[in-house]
C-alpha cells in the first residue's frame, strides 16, 4: 500500500474510546440510578463481545501465523495497548459501581449487598435459600496439576482455596454458578423499608463450609474467562454453508481463549496456581472485581418502579399513514420517511400485512439480516405466502451471534413455501431492502432502510426507512436482488449506491466535488453521520477534502480512526452521541453548490462494509424530506447534553460548558419534539 503522509487510530483502540464513552453514560449523576446501571450492564456486554471477536482475532492471527494485514510486532503492540486502556477502564467500572452507583441504591432504599456475610435478619433465609434453591446444584470439581478441567465462556465460576482442618494440607476447587437454575440477584425479605438483594455469589461463598465440610476456607475469588465466538468459514461452498455454519456455531463454545479474567483482590501466589492449573498465559490475564458478569446488572430487580427508571416517550403515529388507512395508497400519493423508535415500528408491519393480503400484489422480495424472536415480520410473509404471492427472502446466516436464530427462521420459511436464498460465498449481506411488485403495471413499492427488520431492535435502534413507489428507485432495488439470487447480469446503479459496484466511486466523486467547489471560490460542506469509520482510503478522502478547505462535521458513534486536529484534519469535527436510543441510522450528506445531496444507508464506512459485503445506500428526493433530515443532522451537531467531541487524543470531551450557560440541547428528546410538531 502506498505510504501516506497521514495518521490514523487505531481501530480497536478507537472502539474502547467509546465503549469508555457508554461508561460515562453510568457516570452521569442526572440520570435515574436503573438508568446508570443499564449502562453499566452495556459497557460490561460490549466488552465481552469485544474480547470473543476482535481480542481473539489477533490471538488468533499470531497462533496461525497469519499476518497478512499486519506484522505480529504490530499485533502484539496492540494488544499490549487493549490490555493497558481496559485496566484502566476495568478499575474506572468498579470503583463506579461501588462508590457511586451502590450509594445511590441505598440512598433509594435499595440495599446490594457487597460482602458475603449477611444481617443476622436474613441469616436464616440465606441459609434455606442456599440449601434448597441452590446447593442440589453444586458440581465442585478439584483443582489438581495435571488434571485438566474445561471452563465454559461467558460463565462465571469461583475458585477456593481450603486447608484439611486435621493436615492443614491445602486443596483448590472450581464452582460453576449455575446461572440457569437460579437469579443471579436474590431477593431477601425486605427490612425496615428497605428492600435487599444479594448476588447468588455472595449466597455461595457464605455457605462454603457447607459444601466442604472438614476444610478450613482460605479464600475464595471469581474468575471467568472469554473465547473466540467468531465463525471462520475457509472454504464457502453453497451447497453445504447451512451445515457448516450449524457445525462452527456448536464449536464456538471451545473456542480458544481470549481472556482470563479474574479478581484483582486474588492473592499473586493463588492465581499463580490457577494460572498453572489452567495453562493460562501471563498475555491473557485482565482485571476484574468480586463480581464479573456485569452485564446482568440490567437484571436487577426495581422495586420502586418508573420512580428510579428514565420513562421512554412512546412511539408516534404517522398522520398521512393513518389518514389514508392504507400504506399502498399513502405512498402512492408521496414518499414517506419513518423514523424509528420515534415513529411506531407496526407501520412497517401494516406495510407488509398489507401487501400479504392485496390481491394485486404478485411478489415480494426482501432481505433479512437480524431476525426477532416471534418476528410478525416473518408472520406477515408466512401469511403472504399462503395467500399465494411470490416471495423471496434472502437470510444473512452469517450475522453474527443471529446465526442459529436465522437458520431456524428460514427453515420455517421454506416449509411454508418461501423462497430462501442463503448467503454469499465470500460476503455478507447488510442492505435492508424490501420491494413489492404488483399486476398489470400497477406501481411497486420499495422500502429502504438503514436499520434491520427486527421490531425488537426497532425499539431501541434510532433509524431511518423510506417507503417509495418511485419507478426508478424500484428498479434498482430489484437490480440488487438479481445480485443476490446470482443472476448473470450487470447491473447498472444510476440513483442506489451499492457496496462492491459503485458506492465507493460514487463517494470518492462526491468528496472531491465539494473539494472542487471549494477551489472555484464556493461553499464546500459534508456531513456524514455512521456507526463507524475505518477505511483508511476514504479516511484519506477527508483529509484532502478537509485540506481543500471543505468544512467537515463527522457523527460518528463507534469506532473513528480519523485523527482530527492535525493539519490535514483541521476542517474536520468528529461528535459522538450515546443517548437512550442507540445512533444507528447512517445520513451522508454533501452541499454540492446548493443542490444538497442526501443519502441513507445500511453501510458504515468500514472496511468490510465497502468491501465484503453487499451494502445499500438510497439518495432521499423529495425536497421536504430531505429537509427534515437536515434538520435532525444539525439538531444532533448542536446537543450539548449528551454529544462529545472526539479529540485528538482519542478522549471523549463533551460539548457542554457550564460557564457559557447554553440551553441544554438533549439531540434525542429534541428530535422527537421535531417530529411531533412536523406531523401537526
Amino acid at each position: 500500500m502506498e505510504k501516506t503522509p497521514y495518521t490514523y487510530f487505531k481501530r480497536d483502540v478507537s472502539w474502547l474510546s467509546f465503549n469508555y464513552r457508554v461508561l460515562l453514560e453510568a457516570a452521569d449523576r442526572t440520570s435515574p440510578v436503573y438508568v446508570r446501571l443499564h449502562f453499566l450492564s452495556i459497557y460490561a456486554s460490549n466488552l465481552e463481545e469485544f474480547y470473543e471477536i476482535r481480542v481473539a482475532e489477533h490471538r488468533g492471527a499470531i497462533l496461525r501465523r497469519n499476518y497478512a494485514a499486519e506484522s505480529i510486532e504490530v499485533i502484539e503492540s496492540t494488544l499490549e495497548e487493549i490490555t493497558t486502556e481496559v485496566n484502566r477502564q476495568q478499575q474506572a467500572f468498579y470503583r463506579l459501581f461501588h462508590e457511586d452507583v451502590l450509594p445511590e441504591l441505598r440512598r433509594q432504599g435499595i440495599y446490594l449487598y457487597q460482602e458475603a456475610k449477611p444481617q443476622p435478619f436474613h441469616e436464616e433465609f440465606v441459609r434455606n435459600y442456599f440449601e434448597e434453591e441452590v446447593f442440589p446444584f453444586l458440581s465442585p470439581v478439584a483443582i489438581e496439576t495435571g488434571l485438566r478441567t474445561f471452563i465454559r465462556d461467558r460463565r462465571l465460576y469461583l475458585v477456593v482455596r481450603m486447608e484439611r482442618k486435621t493436615t492443614r494440607e491445602p486443596h483448590y476447587a472450581l464452582i460453576k454458578i449455575p446461572y440457569a437454575k437460579v437469579p443471579r440477584f436474590v431477593p431477601l425479605p425486605a427490612h425496615g423499608n428497605v428492600y435487599y438483594y444479594m448476588f447468588i455469589d455472595d449466597i455461595i461463598r457464605v455457605n462454603l463450609p457447607h459444601v466442604f465440610p472438614g476444610y478450613e476456607i482460605t479464600g475464595c475469588y471469581s474468575i471467568k474467562i472469554s473465547r473466540d465466538a467468531d465463525i471462520y468459514l475457509e472454504e464457502e461452498n453453497p451447497a453445504n454453508m447451512l451445515q457448516t455454519i450449524r457445525r462452527k456455531v456448536k464449536k464456538r463454545k471451545i473456542g480458544a481463549l481470549s481472556r482470563f479474567m479474574y479478581d484483582s483482590a486474588m492473592p499473586a501466589d493463588f492465581l499463580a496456581a490457577v494460572c498453572r492449573a489452567f495453562h493460562i498465559a501471563e498475555e491473557d490475564l485482565v482485571l476484574g472485581g468480586r463480581y464479573m458478569n456485569l452485564q446482568d446488572l440490567s437484571k436487577l430487580p426495581n422495586p420502586k418502579g418508573d420512580l428510579l427508571t428514565q420513562a421512554v416517550p412512546p412511539p408516534m403515529c404517522v398522520p398521512c399513514l393513518d389518514r389514508m388507512a392504507s400504506v399502498f395508497r399513502a405512498v402512492e400519493e408521496r414518499d414517506v420517511l419513518l423514523h424509528f423508535p420515534y415513529q411506531s415500528f407496526d407501520y412497517l408491519i401494516g406495510f407488509l400485512a398489507e401487501a400479504a393480503s392485496d390481491p394485486e400484489v404478485e411478489e415480494i422480495k426482501i432481505t433479512q439480516y437480524r431476525v426477532a424472536e416471534n418476528s410478525a415480520v416473518i408472520d406477515t410473509l408466512l401469511r403472504a405466502a399462503g395467500n399465494g404471492k411470490r416471495v423471496t427472502v434472502f437470510v444473512e446466516l452469517k450475522a453474527r451471534f443471529d446465526e442459529e436464530n436465522n437458520m431456524s427462521t428460514a427453515e420455517r420459511m421454506e416449509q411454508a413455501g418461501i423462497k430462501i436464498i442463503y448467503s454469499i460465498p465470500g460476503l455478507k449481506v447488510h442492505a435492508k431492502v424490501a420491494v413489492i411488485l404488483r399486476k398489470g403495471g400497477l406501481p411497486g413499492f420499495a422500502y429502504l432502510s438503514t436499520g434491520n427488520f427486527n421490531e425488537k431492535t426497532a425499539k431501541t435502534y434510532s433509524d431511518m426507512a423510506l417507503l417509495t413507489c418511485e419507478r426508478a428507485i424500484i428498479a434498482e432495488a430489484w437490480q440488487v436482488f438479481s445480485v443476490l439470487e446470482g443472476e448473470p447480469v450487470e447491473p447498472q446503479f444510476r440513483h442506489l449506491l451499492v457496496a462492491r459496484f459503485n458506492m465507493v466511486p460514487e463517494l470518492v466523486r462526491m468528496m472531491r466535488r465539494e473539494t472542487d467547489h471549494v477551489k472555484a471560490g464556493r461553499k464546500g460542506r459534508i456531513i456524514l453521520k455512521m456507526n463507524g469509520l475505518h477505511d483508511e482510503r476514504m479516511i484519506d478522502e477527508l483529509y484532502r477534502a478537509s485540506e481543500g478547505g471543505v468544512e467537515i462535521d463527522l457523527i460518528v458513534r463507534g469506532i473513528c480512526c480519523l485523527v482530527p486536529n492535525q493539519p490535514y484534519s483541521r476542517h474536520i469535527r468528529i461528535t459522538r452521541i450515546v443517548d437512550m436510543y442507540l445512533e444507528h441510522a447512517r445520513v451522508w450528506y454533501f452541499y454540492n453548490d446548493g443542490a444538497e445531496d442526501v443519502y441513507l444507508s445500511s453501510a458504515d464506512w468500514m472496511n468490510r462494509n465497502l468491501h465484503r459485503r453487499i451494502e445499500t445506500a438510497f439518495p432521499i428526493l423529495v425536497p421536504d424530506i430531505k429537509r427534515e433530515i437536515l434538520d435532525i443532522l444539525q439538531i444532533q451537531l448542536c446537543d450539548n447534553v449528551k454529544a462529545c467531541y472526539i479529540d485528538e487524543r482519542l478522549r471523549n470531551v463533551f460539548k457542554h460548558d457550564p460557564a457559557a450557560r447554553q440551553s441544554p440541547i438533549r439531540a434525542q428528546e429534541a428530535i422527537y419534539e421535531y417530529i411531533r410538531k412536523r406531523s401537526r
